[in-house]
């Protein structure tokens, strides 16, 4: 097994949930750009070094992770290796032959052939795949609109730093960074970034707008939610407002009963309700639902998970379907 990017953040995350699934063994740790490579880390508790991408590093390895850029994907897909290939970054989303994964939110026995990359989709589109999938089978859905609060690890470390950067950099009354955000998204909301940012925030909207669709056509026909990306001044993990509404509201109970089960963690009224602090690093998504008091066949539901270890999660599932 090899993890292309294994010191970025998805990179990681991935090798924290191989060493403790039934995929632990020998992993290679391999650089996604020049200045990882030689470096000294930690895999399963024991000293690793960081090697250089190249073509017989990915040779004996039956599963390869490209959790670095989109040019170390591009260049890997072009050695066409026999490995199963798992995406995080998205570069191959436009192969002919890529398929988009996230088996937390696939029919059952959903499986795609080891040549085809799978691309693993955003989380925000899986947890709103899992959770609309899961309501319209219990309780069919009219319609449904969401809020997507994106966090600033979605630009990966970059975007971490320069957050960070410019919260400091406020409390200080010193000039803020801009590289990643063009824009100031610390103590603040951002509906789009500045005409500089790298990746536009539409470019985001768009691809958990592809991905949704996608997940639901292939999971049971809920429909389409209408949606908006918002940037939050937060590092890690996803929030949704989902407004859902129904042909016939079951009410909060029947809601709830229908979601209460893994990867849901549905927090009722009496417990405390998801947030992004108490979810960091916890698996699947948390919930909370309640009543639309303004329509009587709608209801309101707090989706919270955590991004990087939600893709992670779909990505060791997938592994475990192609080994």
């Amino acid at each position: 097994m090899a993890v292309v990017g294994s010191d970025s953040l998805i990179g990681r995350e991935i090798r924290d949930l191989v060493a403790e699934s039934s995929l632990a063994g020998d992993v290679s740790l391999i650089a996604a750009g020049v200045e990882e490579a030689g470096k000294i880390t930690e895999q399963s508790g024991e000293p690793a070094f960081v090697v250089p991408l190249e073509p017989k590093r990915l040779e004996a390895a039956d599963i390869i992770f490209l959790a670095g850029p989109a040019e170390p994907t591009k260049s890997v897909l072009e050695i066409s290796p026999e490995a199963g290939v798992i995406d995080f970054s998205y570069a191959a989303e436009n192969n002919s032959n890529a398929r988009l994964r996230a088996p937390m939110a696939e029919p059952r026995g959903y499986r795609v052939s080891k040549d085809s990359p799978q691309v693993i989709a955003n989380s925000a589109a899986i947890a709103m795949a899992v959770v609309l999938t899961r309501l319209h089978a219990a309780h069919p859905v009219r319609s449904a609109v969401a809020q997507v609060f994106e966090p600033a690890s979605e630009r990966g470390a970059a975007g971490l730093d320069e957050l960070q950067r410019q919260t400091i950099s406020l409390l200080s009354f010193k000039s803020q960074p801009r590289e990643i955000f063009d824009a100031q998204l610390a103590f603040n909301l951002l509906p789009r970034l500045g005409e500089a940012a790298p990746v536009p925030l539409e470019e985001s909207e768009v691809r958990v707008e592809r991905h949704l669709a996608s997940l639901l056509a292939a999971s049971g026909k809920a429909p389409m939610p209408s949606l908006r990306v918002i940037h939050a001044p937060v590092f890690h993990g996803y929030s949704i407002s989902l407004w859902v509404e129904f042909e016939a509201n079951p009410g909060v109970a029947r809601v709830e009963r229908a979601l209460d089960s893994d990867p849901i963690d549905v927090r009722t009224g009496d417990t405390e309700p998801p947030h992004i602090v108490g979810m960091a690093g916890q698996n699947g998504l948390a919930v909370s639902v309640a009543a639309d008091r303004n329509h009587s066949q709608a209801c309101w539901v707090w989706i919270v998970a955590d991004n990087l270890r939600l893709r992670a999660e779909n990505a060791i599932l997938v592994a475990e379907q192609l080994v």
